[in-house]
């Protein structure tokens, strides 16, 4: 096996929950423990993680838990030290431009979570900050790497769908209140002045979807709403929910795409998986979800009448056929990484970048003020000087 080369990565966030399981875990320390991976040209990396955060003590747990040998609780000295190449972010929305900030004046290479901001002007100038510095960012897009994406992708890519009609999305399940049980996500996500918000939370992940396998969002009309009013908190504490739970909107995208999709947490589910999509085309439809996906082709689509005086017949789930994985699947977030470090390493360009992190803001930012208005709101295109 090739010597590999070692690349220091500072993990900003690594504690928090998506942090620690995706990033962490399932992606760096994955990499890590199997001695690296290889690239198109033969070359080897392996990644050499720093641990950054605020208690020393937690750090000092992960790390020993973990076999990691660095750790501190000083960002700025870690963006400092040249031997760590690239920053990665996995803060809280609210913590993540000022850090942000750091990394591009230090002229580290960024990897980072999203949102990439709290407002589409602050996730702009970042873009441009970066742009100016010359520092390569790259910016989550892990739906994309969903088996059942990958899936769909493959479908798009083979001609199967003809002209692509429309889309309809249902993403959500039932977070508790947390009085009588506990809640299975943090309360800030519920606290609008803390950053949270269902739409803040998920358009930028619709934005992304959207824009890579069906065309970029031209218009949006939202209904964002706060179904539960209160909840209960970490500790026991009754709390005012000021942040929408639920979120349905419908989108209007490049070439004449209607794509409708239904963000909720106070929803129980009633289908495969947590989030599914049914795209229907001229020539095909399909229904995928993480990792499932199922498709009816125009020559085996059955062929109803409604008729409400009589039974229908058709057993409708029958008719539709499994598509096979046919490839084996990274866990999403690794292959994103592997992807941004090949990169990274080769100096090749890199489309998920800050300003398509801006784009997810936008649409984020939008669907709030449709919402707030009523009424449909245009995206115009963003660039960067």
């Amino acid at each position: 096996m090739n010597q590999a080369r070692e690349i220091g990565i500072i993990m900003n966030g690594a504690s928090g929950r998506m942090g620690y399981r995706q990033h962490l875990v399932r992606s760096i320390l994955a990499i890590r423990d199997e001695g690296g991976f290889e690239l198109p040209n033969g070359e080897r990396v392996t990644v050499r993680p720093l641990l950054v955060g605020r208690s020393e003590q937690k750090l000092a747990e992960l790390a020993s838990r973990h076999g990691i040998a660095d750790y501190t609780t000083d960002l700025d000295a870690a963006l400092a030290d040249p031997q760590w190449e690239i920053y990665g972010d996995f803060l809280v929305t609210k913590a993540r431009s000022a850090a942000l900030r750091k990394a591009i004046a230090a002229g580290k290479t960024i990897y980072t979570e999203k949102p990439t901001a709290e407002t589409l002007e602050e996730s702009i100038e970042l873009a441009q900050l970066a742009k100016d510095a010359g520092v390569k960012t790259g910016v989550v897009h892990d739906k994309l790497y969903l088996p059942g994406l990958q899936k769909l992708r493959r479908l798009i890519d083979s001609g199967f769908f003809g002209r692509i009609l429309s889309v309809r999305g249902e993403f959500g399940y039932w977070v508790f209140e947390g009085d009588w049980q506990p809640a299975q996500r943090p309360s800030w996500n519920y606290r609008t002045e803390d950053g949270g918000g269902i739409i803040v939370d998920m358009f930028p992940h619709w934005n992304y979807v959207m824009e890579n396998l069906f065309g970029g969002v031209r218009s949006v009309y939202a209904q964002a709403v706060t179904h539960i009013p209160e909840r209960w908190d970490e500790q026991g504490e009754r709390y005012a929910a000021t942040a929408d739970d639920a979120a349905y909107g419908v989108f209007e995208l490049e070439g004449g795409v209607i794509a409708q999709i239904n963000s909720s947490w106070t929803t129980r589910v009633d289908r495969d998986e947590l989030v599914q999509f049914h795209v229907d085309g001229t020539h095909g439809s399909a229904v995928v979800g993480l990792f499932g996906a199922k498709i009816q082709p125009r020559n085996a689509t059955p062929k109803p009448v409604w008729n409400p005086d009589l039974e229908d017949t058709i057993d409708y789930d029958a008719t539709w056929q499994q598509v096979p994985a046919n490839d084996v699947f990274l866990n999403g977030f690794r292959q994103q990484w592997q992807e941004f470090l090949t990169s990274y390493v080769l100096g090749t360009d890199y489309p998920f970048d800050l300003l398509a992190g801006a784009r997810g803001v936008q649409l984020a930012e939008a669907g709030l003020a449709s919402s707030a208005s009523g009424s449909r709101v245009e995206l115009p295109t963003l660039s960067l000087r």
